[in-house]
């Protein structure tokens, strides 16, 4: 009769145990990196256009990476004509502006001083951008920006086209027209992103914006950030979850396009349609201006 020894056993409940648990951490592990194969090539494309290896592989291992399908699927139905805008000129959104603009009235005389812009004009895009800063985005800047980047990769543009072809009125033809235009703006905008967050010893991971990549009050996209924004409160760092710094980068912004005290009400709208080509989002900023 054959004899099992107490050592023999605990050696058999260990060694079962061991792979027990490398069975879940592999199932964690393969479920954390599920989306990891969207972002190869990207990682690659980065690295060979000169981001170090080691930050590029260790932000894009994170768990927080995934790849925003279901981001992307907005650009399929966004209208700019069917915005309510019509709730910033209300007396409530009013009221609040005007309270803001008291709030921060040292920020905007230091602001106008430097740069010539009309506070009013200042605190109706922020209203109209992200509610003087309390509507920042819910969606990850480096997931939005890593997704649309990686469509030059045609495995990636192949799976994106599976999970909206049911629902979008697009053919496969003009997808994969939108899908390389916007891959090549979203990488310079993803370059951006990254030298941004690198300069300003920012985590990546933790900036959430919409899901175009604008992010902060002022809603920049990263290559208008790199230069446009500025240092409002001269504290050496370029924040625009900062109020300061959003009302100097917005003012910094307006006078590049050619703002200046006397401007008139023609130069006006094309100064502020470079922020936003929409003339709706141009009358809206305007008549709240007025209502200020």
């Amino acid at each position: 009769m054959l004899r099992i020894q107490p050592a023999h056993i605990r050696f058999v409940f260990l060694n079962g145990l061991f792979i027990l648990m490398s069975f879940f951490v592999f199932l964690f592990v393969f479920a954390g990196s599920e989306s990891g194969w969207h972002f190869e090539s990207l990682r690659q494309k980065l690295i060979s256009d000169g981001f170090d290896q080691k930050v590029v592989e260790e932000i894009f291992s994170r768990p927080e990476m995934e790849f925003e399908a279901n981001g992307i699927s907005r650009y399929f139905m966004h209208n700019e004509s069917t915005l309510n805008y019509d709730q910033f000129t209300s007396k409530k959104s009013i009221r609040h502006a005007r309270k803001y603009m008291k709030k921060h009235s040292s920020e905007f005389t230091a602001t106008e001083k430097i740069y010539g812009v009309n506070p009013k004009i200042i605190t109706a895009i922020l209203l109209v951008e992200t509610r003087l800063g309390t509507s920042n985005g819910k969606t990850s800047v480096l997931n939005s920006l890593s997704t649309m980047a990686a469509l030059f990769d045609s495995g990636v543009r192949d799976e994106l086209w599976r999970k909206i072809s049911a629902s979008s009125d697009l053919t496969r033809q003009d997808f994969e027209n939108w899908s390389k235009r916007k891959s090549d703006w979203a990488y310079n905008e993803l370059k951006a992103f990254l030298t941004y967050t690198n300069q300003e010893n920012m985590n990546p991971t933790d900036i959430y914006g919409s899901y175009a990549g604008a992010l902060g009050m002022a809603q920049f996209m990263p290559s208008n950030i790199l230069i446009y924004a500025r240092d409002g409160n001269l504290d050496g760092k370029i924040d625009l979850f900062n109020h300061a710094d959003a009302i100097a980068s917005v003012a910094s912004y307006l006078k590049h396009y050619g703002w200046h005290p006397d401007i008139d009400r023609k130069k006006a709208r094309d100064v502020i349609y470079h922020y936003n080509h929409s003339n709706y989002y141009v009358d809206t900023i305007l008549k709240i201006s007025d209502l200020l």
